[in-house]
């Protein structure tokens, strides 16, 4: 499974064992607080969202050069990025704060391990399965010429699955466009959805986004050969095409970095 449906919303499983997990640490933790020690309700307040402040600070610091570049990204949650050493010492600070009695020592104990299960359970339920071959299907280009992905696995892969009426893939094409420029050892490919060569030249033109290897999908045969449940989806091939990992929604510069590293086997 590689996202998760919710009405309108999609998730990428991490994200929503994530929500789950906290979800359920914040329900356990109320429901303790009435019978066990009142404080249990304050201090699971201050983890959780002390806990995702922490941890989203701790990332932007890890990685400041890139955001320093573009500051307002600090904000911009929806594409991921959080450390979980950052995140786990508010935790560890708090309950060292909070912990005063046996009591409210089991009744946090409970709710941190009540959270932990529902969130690995939850993971392994809906986690993605790779290691499926690319698809063989050919493809129309800008210039008018017919390429498929096999084409390019001379090294990895990195597919963006994407189109102009979508506004988390206009946002982040100028990055991805940038990220192709620098980045050799890996093969990008904009593979658009259901969309005329005219519209996409449009859209480049009217972004001033230039993307060397643009391919059209209108039959989005990709999509439905990687069940991608909604646009944009990042697609990490290794060099013999198969599925190494995904991405699915908005992606940040630092997730498609490693992304990269994780199919090249680079460190930077």
């Amino acid at each position: 499974m590689h996202a998760i449906t919710i009405g309108p919303l999609v998730l990428a499983p991490d994200r929503f064992a994530a929500l789950l997990a906290v979800g359920m640490f914040l329900l356990i933790a109320t429901l303790l607080a009435r019978r066990i020690d009142h404080r249990l309700e304050a201090w699971a307040s201050v983890v959780a969202f002390g806990g995702i402040v922490a941890a989203r600070i701790g990332h932007v610091l890890l990685h400041w050069t890139s955001f320093a570049e573009e500051p307002w990204r600090i904000f911009a949650v929806w594409q991921g990025g959080f450390s979980v050493p950052s995140g786990l010492a508010v935790v560890a600070l708090a309950t060292a704060l909070y912990a005063g009695t046996v009591r409210f020592a089991a009744g946090a104990a409970a709710a941190l391990l009540a959270a932990g299960v529902v969130g690995i359970v939850t993971l392994e339920l809906t986690k993605a399965s790779f290691g499926q071959a690319a698809p063989v299907n050919r493809m129309a280009t800008l210039d008018g010429g017919f390429r498929s992905i096999r084409d390019f696995q001379d090294r990895p892969v990195v597919i963006n699955l994407w189109a102009t009426w979508c506004p988390p893939c206009r946002r982040e094409l100028p990055m991805m466009g940038r990220m192709a420029a620098e980045r050799q050892d890996v093969a990008f490919l904009f593979i658009n959805q259901g969309e005329s060569a005219a519209t996409v030249r449009s859209c480049l033109s009217t972004a001033r986004v230039d993307l060397r290897h643009v391919l059209l999908d209108a039959a989005m045969a990709v999509s439905r050969h990687y069940a991608a449940p909604g646009l944009p989806v990042t697609l990490y091939l290794r060099q013999d095409g198969t599925l190494a990992s995904l991405h699915t929604g908005e992606i940040s510069r630092e997730a498609l970095a490693a992304g990269i590293d994780g199919i090249t086997g680079a460190t930077q």
